[in-house]
């Protein structure tokens, strides 16, 4: 195996390993659904979790390069990272 198809694959068992998580699946979901960036209230509120737990999963979405996170202020704005779908997981959204 080179070392091009290794990278690809560890980055494939990061991705699937963040992905284990059922309300990552949903919180990927939803920001998908929304078409827009979305705070860590505004997801918790669509799952009935609470802020400190979405944004703990938040960072290891972010982590794995599956989203991305903007600051405006205090606030933190996090968008599905549509590079890395379409890279990797290119009909994640079409299963329903």
């Amino acid at each position: 195996m080179n070392i091009e198809q290794q990278a690809i694959d560890d980055k494939l068992a990061t991705i699937f390993k963040v992905l284990s998580d059922p309300h990552r699946i949903s919180i990927l979901r939803i920001l998908h659904e929304n078409g827009h960036e979305m705070t860590c209230g505004e997801v918790g509120e669509q799952l009935n979790l609470a802020k400190s737990t979405v944004s703990y999963h938040f960072k290891a979405l972010r982590k794995a390069g599956l989203t991305n996170t903007r600051k405006v202020g205090q606030t933190k704005m996090l968008s599905i990272n549509e590079t890395t779908f379409e890279q990797y997981l290119p009909h994640f959204f079409d299963v329903s």
